[in-house]
C-alpha cells in the first residue's frame, strides 16, 4: 500500500502556457494511478473551454481532472478557496491509491499552496467594479500611479498595466485600510505552506515558446473562440471587470465585440497579452530555489519528467 500512498510533498507539473504540461501530464497518468489537479485560474470557469485550452470531454474520460468548471463566469475564485479545494482533493485522491499530480501555469495559486496564505481581506465586487471604471477614465498606468502614492513598494514590483494585481492591490487598501505590502508581511500562523516537489518546464528557446503561443491562439480561433467569447458577451450578467472576462483572450476579444478593436488588432493584442503571461510566470518560476528544471522543448522531456516523478516514489518505498 505504501507505493499507492504517494505521501507528501506534492507533486507540481508547472510551466508557461503552452509549455506542453498537459502532455506531460497525461506521461505520468499513463505510467502511474494518477488523477490530475488543475491549477488554472481559467479552466475553473463553465463555458470557457477553447480559450483555456481545457481538456475535451474524450481526454476527461480517459484521464481524472478535478477542479475544472467549478464557477460561473459571474463568480469570482480566490487563492483560498484554491489552496482549500486543491488540498480536499490531493486528500481524497491518496485516500484512493492515487497520485494527485497538480498541474497548470497560475503561480498565485501554486504559491498558496506552497507558502501558505496571509490574512488579506476577500475581494469585493462593488470597489473591483468603481475601480474597473476609474481605470477606464485614467488607464492603467493612472492607477499606478495611484496605487504609487499609497503603496511604493507593491507599486515598484507592478508593470503599469498590470490590471489584475494593480486593481488587487487597490481593493485591498480600500477595504482594509492599510497597503498590500504590510499585509503581506504579516503571514497567518494558522495557515502555513506544504510540502512541494516542484517539477518547471522551461524553455531553452523563448522563441520556440512565442511560435508555439501564436499557432495555439490561431487554432483556438478555428475552433470557435470568437463564438465562445460572443456567447459570453450575450449574457446580461458579465462585464470585463470580472476575473472571467479579464483572462487572456477573452478581454481581447471581448474588446473587439465592444467595437474597440478590429478582429486583427484583437488578435496581435492577445498573443502579446499571452507572451506577457509566459513572461511573468517564467519569472515567478526562476525564483524558486529547489524546482527541478526541465527543458520543454527538449526530445528527452517526457523520459526526464517521468524519471522525477519516479524518483519521488523511490523515496515512498524507501520511507
Amino acid at each position: 500500500m505504501k507505493d499507492l500512498a504517494w505521501s507528501a510533498p506534492l507533486i507540481c507539473l508547472v510551466g508557461p502556457t503552452a509549455s506542453g504540461k498537459s502532455a506531460l501530464a497525461r506521461a505520468i497518468a499513463d505510467r502511474w494511478p494518477t488523477e490530475i489537479i488543475n491549477v488554472d485560474s481559467a479552466t475553473i470557469y463553465r463555458g470557457m473551454d477553447i480559450g483555456t485550452a481545457k481538456p475535451d470531454a474524450a481526454e476527461r474520460r480517459a484521464y481524472s481532472h478535478h477542479l475544472l468548471d467549478i464557477r460561473d463566469p459571474s463568480e469570482s475564485y480566490s487563492a483560498a478557496a484554491f489552496r482549500r479545494d486543491a488540498l480536499a482533493c490531493a486528500a481524497d485522491i491518496r485516500s484512493r491509491g492515487s497520485l494527485p499530480l497538480l498541474v497548470g501555469g497560475t503561480m498565485l495559486y501554486f504559491k498558496a499552496l506552497r507558502e501558505g496564505l496571509n490574512d488579506l481581506p476577500e475581494a469585493s465586487p462593488e470597489i473591483r467594479q468603481q475601480l474597473e471604471l476609474d481605470a477606464r477614465a485614467i488607464g492603467w498606468p493612472g492607477m499606478h500611479r495611484r496605487l504609487a502614492a499609497i503603496d511604493l513598494v507593491t507599486a515598484n514590483r507592478l508593470a503599469p498595466n498590470d490590471s489584475q494585481r494593480i486593481g488587487r492591490a487597490l481593493e485591498i487598501y480600500l477595504i482594509s485600510g492599510k497597503p498590500m505590502s504590510e499585509l503581506l508581511g504579516k503571514n497567518c500562523p494558522a495557515d502555513t505552506g506544504t510540502p512541494t516537489i516542484t517539477i518547471s518546464l522551461e524553455p531553452d528557446d523563448r522563441s520556440t515558446l512565442h511560435r508555439n503561443i501564436e499557432k495555439r491562439f490561431d487554432q483556438m480561433l478555428e475552433r470557435g473562440l470568437l463564438n465562445e467569447v460572443r456567447n459570453l458577451f450575450e449574457r446580461n450578467d458579465l462585464n470585463p471587470a470580472l476575473p472571467a472576462i479579464r483572462c487572456v483572450g477573452y478581454r481581447q476579444l471581448w474588446a473587439m465585440l465592444e467595437g474597440q478593436l478590429s478582429l486583427s488588432d484583437a488578435r496581435e493584442a492577445a498573443v502579446a497579452a499571452t507572451r506577457q503571461l509566459a513572461k511573468r510566470q517564467l519569472t515567478w518560476l526562476r525564483s524558486l530555489p529547489n524546482r527541478k528544471i526541465v527543458n520543454c522543448f527538449s526530445s528527452s522531456a517526457t523520459a526526464e519528467v517521468v524519471a522525477l516523478v519516479n524518483a519521488q516514489r523511490e523515496l515512498v518505498l524507501k520511507s
